[in-house]
C-alpha cells in the first residue's frame, strides 16, 4: 500500500517520542464526534502498549449527540476538561481529529502538540510538531490510527473496534461520504471484531425530553431559499445540535445546501453541509467566518465558529443578522425566495 512505508516510518517515530514519557495528553475537538472520540481511545491505547505511557483525554466542550454519549459510556470513558488541565504537567501532548489554531479545540495559544493526526486539510502550524500525519483524503482519523493499530502489531479489542468501527461509519455516513479505500479496508478489518449489539445500541442512544424542544424550535426556524436551507437554533447547551439539524435538513429532496448555526460557549458556531458538487461546504464555511472567526471540513461538510466579543444580547442579533447577509450573498440567495419550511396548521379532528 502507498501509505504502508509512511505508516511504519510514524509508529517508528511515535515509538521514539513515547520513550522516557513519563504522562502524555490527549486533545481533542472541543466537542468530539465519534472520530474524534475513537482516534483518542486508539492513541492511547498505542501509547500504553508501546511504552507503557499513562494518557489523560481531554476536550474544552461538552459531548452532546446521544450516539456521542453512548459511545463515550460503553467506552467507559473519563473525559477531562481543558480548562481543568495543569498542561505543564505533561511531556507529552498529542491532537487527533483536529490540529492547532483551528479554532475547534481548547488548546492553550504558544503550545504546540508533539503529535498531530487528523484527516482535515493541513495547517501551516502544524508543521512544526514532532509526527504530523494529515490525510485529508482518508473519511476518518480512526481510519489512520487502525493503520497505526496494525502497524504495531495490535489488533484492537471488541470495545476499541467497536468505537473505531462506529466512527468510520459515522464520519463517512456508512462509506456513502467522501470514504476512501483506506476507509473501506477498515470498515472490512473490523467488523468481523466489533460487537454489533453494541453498534445497535449506540446508534439509538437515548435523548432528554428536551432534545425534542429544540429540533421543533430549529424546524420552525428554518427558512427555504429555492435549494438551500438556513437555521438558526439560537442560544444552545449542546452544540452538536448545529451539526445533527444540518444533516437532518439535507435529507429534504429539494434541498442541495444546508446551514445551520447557534450561540454557545461564547462562540457562533456553524455547520455546512452540501450534496452538490460545485457546492463545497470547506470553501463556503471559510468565506462565511473569513476575517472574523476560523472554519474548515471537507468538499460536502464542515464547519466554523466565531468568537463573541460580548454575550450581551445585542452583540448576538448583531453578528447574526451580518453572517446571515453574508451567508445570502455567498451563496447568492434572494430575500424574497424566503419560505418557511414548516408551515403551522391546525390539528384536525
Amino acid at each position: 500500500m502507498k501509505y504502508d512505508r509512511k505508516t511504519f516510518l510514524r509508529v517508528k517515530k511515535l515509538t521514539q517520542l513515547l520513550q522516557g514519557k513519563s504522562y502524555m495528553l490527549i486533545v481533542m475537538q472541543d466537542n468530539p464526534d465519534p472520530d474524534s472520540i475513537a482516534a483518542a481511545v486508539a492513541l492511547r491505547k498505542l501509547a500504553n502498549s508501546i511504552a507503557d505511557v499513562p494518557c489523560t483525554i481531554a476536550c474544552g466542550g461538552t459531548v452532546g449527540r446521544a450516539e456521542n454519549r453512548a459511545l463515550v459510556r460503553y467506552l467507559g470513558l473519563k473525559l477531562h476538561r481543558c480548562s481543568e488541565i495543569e498542561f505543564e504537567k505533561f511531556d507529552l501532548i498529542g491532537m487527533v481529529d483536529t490540529q492547532p489554531g483551528t479554532g475547534n479545540n481548547s488548546l492553550p495559544e504558544g503550545i504546540m502538540p508533539d503529535i498531530v493526526i487528523d484527516h482535515h486539510p493541513l495547517r501551516r502550524s502544524t508543521r512544526e510538531a514532532e509526527l504530523v500525519d494529515i490525510r485529508s483524503r482518508y473519511g476518518a482519523t480512526a481510519t489512520v490510527l487502525l493503520e497505526y493499530l496494525k502497524r504495531a502489531g495490535i489488533t484492537p479489542e471488541a470495545q476499541l473496534a467497536t468505537a473505531l468501527l462506529y466512527a468510520i461509519r459515522s464520519d463517512t455516513q456508512d462509506l456513502g461520504r467522501e470514504a476512501s479505500k483506506a476507509d473501506i479496508e477498515a470498515v472490512t478489518f473490523l467488523y468481523p471484531i466489533a460487537n454489533k449489539r453494541m453498534l445497535g445500541e449506540i446508534q439509538r442512544g437515548s435523548v432528554e425530553r428536551g432534545y425534542f424542544q429544540m429540533l421543533a424550535e430549529a424546524l420552525k426556524s428554518a427558512r427555504v431559499y429555492g435549494s438551500c436551507i438556513i437555521a438558526g437554533l439560537g442560544a444552545i447547551d449542546n452544540p452538536d445540535m448545529i451539526a445533527e439539524v444540518a444533516d437532518l435538513l439535507l435529507r429534504d429532496d429539494e434541498t442541495m445546501c444546508t446551514i445551520c448555526y447557534g450561540f454557545a460557549q461564547s462562540k457562533m458556531l456553524l455547520s455546512v453541509r452540501t450534496c452538490e458538487p460545485d457546492m463545497r461546504a470547506d470553501r463556503i464555511i471559510r468565506q462565511i467566518v473569513a476575517r472574523r472567526g476560523t472554519g474548515g471540513g471537507h468538499q460536502t461538510y464542515a464547519g466554523g465558529q466565531i468568537p463573541l466579543k460580548s454575550d450581551a444580547k445585542s452583540e448576538i442579533t448583531k453578528l447574526e443578522k451580518a453572517i446571515c447577509r453574508k451567508i445570502m450573498r455567498i451563496l447568492g440567495l434572494s430575500q424574497n425566495q424566503e419560505q418557511s419550511l414548516v408551515q403551522s396548521r391546525p390539528i384536525g379532528r
